[in-house]
C-alpha cells in the first residue's frame, strides 16, 4: 500500500480501536437495554469526537517525526477533512436507520445493541473495501474519474430525492431477507432467534441488524470514494472512516431527537457529494487544496443546518 504512515502507528490505531470497542461493550453490558437520552448521546458524541481529535494529534506527531512538519500538517488536515466528510455522510445513514427502526417498531431500549453490531460489521466491511479501493486507484488511476462521475450522479440524485418519502417496503434487501428466512411477528427481548410451535425462527431484530448492515455497505460505496478525493493514502482513508463510524451510535440517538430541525440537511449532503465528485473529475487539471475542501464541507454543513433551523415548520420547531 502506498502510505507514509510508520508501522507502529498502524499498531497503535488497531489497539486504539479495540480498546474503544471493549470499553463501549462493557458500558453497553453494564447499562443493559435502556433508552438512550439526549444528554447521554451528547456526552458519548463528545467522547468519540475527542478521541478522534486525540488520534489526529498523535498522527500529526508521528508524521512530523518521520516526514517533517509540512507533511504532518497535510496529513492531519486530510484526516480531519475525511473525518468530517464521513461524519456528514453518516447523517444519511442515520435517517435510513430511523426509517428501519420505525418500520419494524423497534423499541428504543433494543436499538443500542443493533447499532453496536452494525458498527462492527461496518468496520470490517469498510476496511476490506478501503484496502481494495486503494489498490485499484494505485493500479488504475483512471478509476478516479469513475468514482468522481458516480459521486456527481449520486449527489444530483440525492438532491432530487431530498424531499421525497422513502418506502422501505420496496427495499430489495428486505424482500430478499423475507424470502430466505422465517421471521416471527413479535420481538423476544434482545434475542435474534425465538421458538414458535417448536420451531426455531428469526425475530424481527435479526432482520433489522441485517438491513442495517446492507444499508451501510450501500452507503460505503458513496463515502469511501469521497474520502479518496481528499487523499490517496489508505491509512488516512481507513482511520478517518473508522473513527467516524465509532461515534455513529451516539450520533444516531442525538440526531434522532433533532431530525425534524435539520430537514434541509439532505440538500447539503447532496452538494457535498457534487463538490467531491467534481474535485475527483478535475484532479489531473487542478488539485483543490485540502484546506479549501475542508472549508467548503464545513461551510455547506453550517449554512444548511442554520437555514434548516430558520425555516423549520412551526409545528416541528415548537416540539
Amino acid at each position: 500500500m502506498n502510505t507514509l504512515a510508520p508501522e507502529w502507528l498502524w499498531f497503535v490505531f488497531v489497539i486504539f480501536v479495540l480498546l474503544a470497542l471493549f470499553v463501549d461493550f462493557v458500558v453497553l453490558k453494564k447499562q443493559g437495554a435502556h433508552e438512550v437520552s439526549v444528554p447521554e448521546a451528547v456526552r458519548w458524541s463528545a467522547v468519540w469526537v475527542a478521541l478522534s481529535l486525540a488520534f489526529n494529534g498523535l498522527l500529526w506527531w508521528a508524521f512530523a517525526q518521520s516526514q517533517g512538519t509540512e507533511v504532518a500538517n497535510t496529513k492531519a488536515l486530510e484526516f480531519l477533512t475525511g473525518y468530517l466528510i464521513e461524519k456528514s455522510l453518516a447523517v444519511d445513514n442515520i435517517f435510513v436507520f430511523l426509517l428501519i427502526f420505525s418500520y419494524f417498531a423497534v423499541p428504543s431500549a433494543f436499538q443500542k445493541r443493533v447499532l453496536m453490531i452494525g458498527i462492527i460489521l461496518a468496520m470490517v466491511l469498510r476496511t476490506v473495501m478501503i484496502l481494495v479501493g486503494g489498490w485499484l486507484i494505485a493500479e488504475f488511476h483512471w478509476i478516479l474519474y469513475l468514482f468522481g462521475a458516480f459521486l456527481l450522479f449520486t449527489g444530483i440524485k440525492m438532491w432530487w430525492a431530498a424531499d421525497k418519502e422513502s418506502d422501505l417496503e420496496d427495499n430489495p434487501a428486505l424482500k430478499l431477507l423475507r424470502r430466505v428466512m422465517h421471521v416471527s411477528t413479535n420481538f423476544d427481548g434482545e434475542k435474534f432467534f425465538t421458538v414458535q410451535n417448536g420451531v426455531k425462527i428469526a425475530t424481527p431484530l435479526l432482520l433489522v441488524v441485517a438491513l442495517v448492515g446492507f444499508t451501510d455497505v450501500i452507503f460505503a460505496v458513496d463515502s469511501i470514494p469521497a474520502i479518496y478525493a481528499v487523499t490517496s493514502d489508505p491509512f488516512i482513508v481507513l482511520t478517518s472512516n473508522i473513527f467516524a463510524i465509532l461515534g455513529l451510535r451516539a450520533m444516531y440517538f442525538l440526531l434522532a431527537a433533532m431530525a425534524s430541525k435539520f430537514h434541509l440537511l439532505s440538500y447539503g449532503l447532496a452538494l457535498i457529494l457534487v463538490f467531491i465528485g467534481t474535485k475527483m473529475l478535475i484532479v489531473d487539471f487542478y488539485k483543490i487544496p485540502v484546506l479549501v475542501s475542508l472549508g467548503v464541507v464545513i461551510g455547506i454543513l453550517a449554512i444548511t443546518m442554520v437555514w434548516s433551523v430558520k425555516t423549520a415548520p412551526k409545528v416541528l420547531s415548537e416540539r
